[in-house]
């Protein structure tokens, strides 16, 4: 994953986020990871206009690129959430050390735990790797709190890279099996997370008022066909979920918490 390093000041990330229009990038691309020109359809701007809000939101780090892997012709979008966060968070001491805002710790929703227990199922192509990491991470970061499921257009066998990563957290996912997508076709679920660009493309209707979302990520294994070779890629993809998993949970959780059962 490609992304600038470089510090952005209090005030220049204001400046930033007090542009209505790139404001409004930054609330399609926090519910999911975007295409120039469904980023030009929804906010109702030209295509280049999009593209130098992009710029300079890319240039302060919040924002990074990546090439489909559906088509390579396509760029996917998406928010630094954990940058965001910390810029955020970094504003208020800028202007006077009391005004600490801290940024949300999941861990500190217990108290509010919702009636009900959201569901999310994350889909890829061969719920061998990225799916079934997120799948994980999901249910060992939210404490329970969160279904999660997994599964894939084309199931194949989990891959041992996948395993070793998530052990090497403290989880075990070894004993799990791929699943195919049509298994959840009839369920209802609080948020649908694609992971994989193909499966964007032929993701299935579920019932009710299900969110999809599209976290834009390369199949891990696709760096090598030794285990040693993309083993680094398959640290990078878990590393990757990981950010953008608390974030996931708070939404989730404080969207449920007043909901009847």
């Amino acid at each position: 994953m490609v992304t600038n390093e470089a510090t952005v000041s209090p005030f220049r990330f204001l400046q930033l986020l007090a542009d209505e229009q790139r404001w409004r990038l930054l609330q399609e691309l926090a519910r999911s990871d975007r295409k120039v020109s469904e980023l030009t359809e929804l906010v109702g701007r030209p295509q280049n206009l999009v593209s130098y809000h992009l710029a300079s939101l890319r240039d302060a780090g919040i924002v990074s690129a990546r090439r489909s892997s559906a088509d390579r012709r396509d760029t996917y979008y998406r928010m630094d959430m954990r940058r965001c966060a910390d810029s955020l968070c970094g504003v208020g001491p800028a202007l006077q050390p009391g005004l600490r805002l801290d940024a949300v710790d999941p861990r500190t929703l217990d108290e509010h735990r919702p009636r009900r227990r959201p569901s999310v199922p994350f889909l890829c192509t061969g719920n061998s790797a990225r799916s079934q990491m997120a799948e994980a991470l999901l249910e060992h970061h939210s404490r329970g709190t969160i279904r999660a499921r997994s599964a894939g257009s084309h199931p194949k066998p989990l891959h041992p890279n996948a395993v070793r990563v998530m052990a090497e957290g403290g989880i075990d996912i070894s004993t799990r099996t791929s699943k195919h997508m049509d298994r959840f076709r009839e369920m209802r679920f609080d948020r649908v997370i694609t992971l994989c660009d193909k499966v964007r493309e032929i993701c299935p209707q579920f019932p009710g008022a299900a969110v999809t979302a599209h976290w834009s990520m390369p199949d891990p294994a696709s760096e090598g066909e030794a285990d040693e070779t993309s083993y680094p890629a398959f640290r990078r993809t878990a590393e990757e979920i990981e950010s953008r998993i608390p974030f996931l949970i708070g939404e989730l959780m404080l969207r449920t918490e007043r909901r009847p059962g």
